[in-house]
């Protein structure tokens, strides 16, 4: 695929002037690569996952405080769980475990998960956790995530999501609750986003896009924010949780290897400890 010319992992949240309707795009790339980097993920986990980051971004930007969420299915399938926390930084991190072999073109989400459960968690800096599960036994996750806002939240609600191991990105719609119960605006502008294919979300710059899309409504378009990957793991803090294991468990390790090797299980860094170090 031909290399973007245009700033990428890039949140644009806007809404419509003549519409209570409130709109968000994000394009990625580069943290999407560092986010599956050393992990060797089959094709099909790495479009899920991009997926998935996707929607943790453009779910993010509707939090109303500082502080971070994590969006988690668990499922009994090939797919054990997969996970991306992100924050109101838009600094992600997320992982995949699997139960089984994937094949790279299986791509059905009921199958790849079986019966599953999303689970989102959203830790404020100040206040009290929440957490929110939703059946995800659908046909795709930007279902599920619907399936979320209309019980959680009432508001109706669609997300596109895409990836394909190199590039990820997502659109959501929103009717804000001064519209009621009024869908008319919200159904025309749902219509004109349908039109967008994955292809066109990588390659074309945001302005193109909600050019391509919008150009005959009126758009407030805010700032964009980066997004990034951010593990946060380093040595201080993985030695901090060996204090964890018990001493003769560590001495054995020891005895047997002459050191101790951790990889964190985000990025893959690795950090090695001997007996001193301990």
């Amino acid at each position: 695929m031909t290399n973007t010319h245009y700033p990428t992992d890039q949140l644009y949240r806007y809404t419509f002037t003549d519409q209570d309707v409130r709109g968000e795009l994000v394009q990625l790339s580069t943290s999407y690569q560092r986010m599956i980097q050393g992990h060797d993920y089959p094709a099909s986990v790495q479009r899920l996952l991009g997926e998935l980051m996707a929607a943790t971004v453009l779910l993010s930007a509707t939090l109303k405080f500082e502080g971070h969420i994590n969006l988690q299915i668990q499922g009994d399938g090939p797919i054990n769980f997969m996970t991306v926390n992100g924050s109101h930084h838009q600094e992600l991190r997320g992982l995949a475990r699997l139960r089984e072999a994937v094949a790279d073109d299986q791509n059905d989400f009921r199958t790849l998960f079986g019966k599953a459960v999303l689970i989102i968690t959203l830790t404020p800096e100040n206040g009290e956790r929440y957490q929110g599960v939703v059946d995800a036994n659908m046909d795709s996750l930007a279902q599920v995530i619907e399936s979320y806002f209309t019980q959680s939240e009432q508001l109706h609600t669609r997300i596109w999501l895409h990836g394909d191991g190199e590039h990820a990105a997502g659109m959501f719609l929103q009717v804000m609750p001064a519209a009621g119960h009024d869908l008319t605006g919200f159904k025309h502008l749902e219509t004109l986003t349908e039109t967008m294919t994955a292809t066109e979300l990588y390659t074309l710059s945001s302005s193109e896009i909600l050019h391509r899309l919008y150009h005959q409504e009126q758009i407030e378009l805010y700032a964009p924010q980066p997004v990034r990957f951010h593990c946060g793991c380093s040595r201080d803090a993985t030695l901090a949780a060996l204090a964890a294991v018990s001493p003769e468990e560590l001495q054995a390790i020891l005895a047997e290897d002459g050191e101790i090797v951790m990889n964190c299980d985000y990025c893959r860094s690795e950090y090695r400890f001997t007996a001193k170090d301990l």
